[in-house]
């Protein structure tokens, strides 16, 4: 189970905190959906969660532990808004690898199995795969590293109706397996999937 307690985020240069008390609980094999407009904190949220920025009260748990953002870059897999802008490998196969080159096949070919696309070549340029595709690798990357939380930001942007109705089924068949935290303006595709759903505005979280 991830805990947040009165988790909150006010950097020196900003006025006014970003994030403000924020509250939730999300079970494994739940998806929780986070919904609110640009600005609102969401994403900022998630990059804390992925240990990417360290908040400056409150406190985030696993189970019993409190974790550190070290511990955080372990437990969670962030996947940004728009992903294929941050592929830097010149293959399917060096992508999935940076940074991780002790992963074997057989974890490779798992990930790519779990987001449909166990028949790509792994020679084929990130660049060169379908808008759909670049977004179900984007996971992979993220899967391969067995992640406790799979954070996405904005999943379904800038995809057609027939990409967004194959991510939504994705999402559905991953929870099966994964913990899911999703944050979005636009949530009307993805409702249906969350145990648990909260709105932000302002940087305060309150349940939906």
């Amino acid at each position: 189970m991830l805990y947040l307690k009165g988790v909150g985020y006010h950097p020196a240069a900003t006025a006014t905190p970003i994030l403000k008390d924020i509250n939730l609980q999300l079970a494994p094999q739940e998806m929780g959906l986070i919904v609110g407009p640009s600005g609102s904190g969401k994403s900022t949220l998630l990059e804390i969660l992925a240990g990417l920025a360290e908040p400056t009260a409150g406190t985030i748990l696993w189970r019993e532990q409190e974790l550190t953002p070290d511990h955080l870059q372990q437990l969670g897999g962030l996947v940004f808004q728009f992903p294929e802008r941050h592929f830097c490998g010149n293959t399917v196969l060096e992508e999935l690898r940076l940074g991780h080159p002790e992963i074997n096949r057989a974890q490779l070919e798992r990930a790519l199995e779990e987001v449909g696309l166990a028949q790509i070549p792994w020679e084929t340029a990130p660049q060169a795969l379908s808008g759909g595709q670049q977004r179900r690798l984007s996971l992979a990357v993220q899967l391969v590293r067995q992640p406790n939380v799979l954070l996405l930001d904005e999943p379904t942007a800038g995809l057609d109706w027939s990409m967004r109705r194959q991510l939504v089924n994705l999402l559905e068949k991953l929870k099966a397996h994964w913990t899911l935290l999703v944050v979005t303006h636009d949530p009307e595709e993805l409702r249906p999937l969350a145990e648990r759903r909260w709105q932000i505005r302002g940087g305060e979280l309150t349940p939906l």
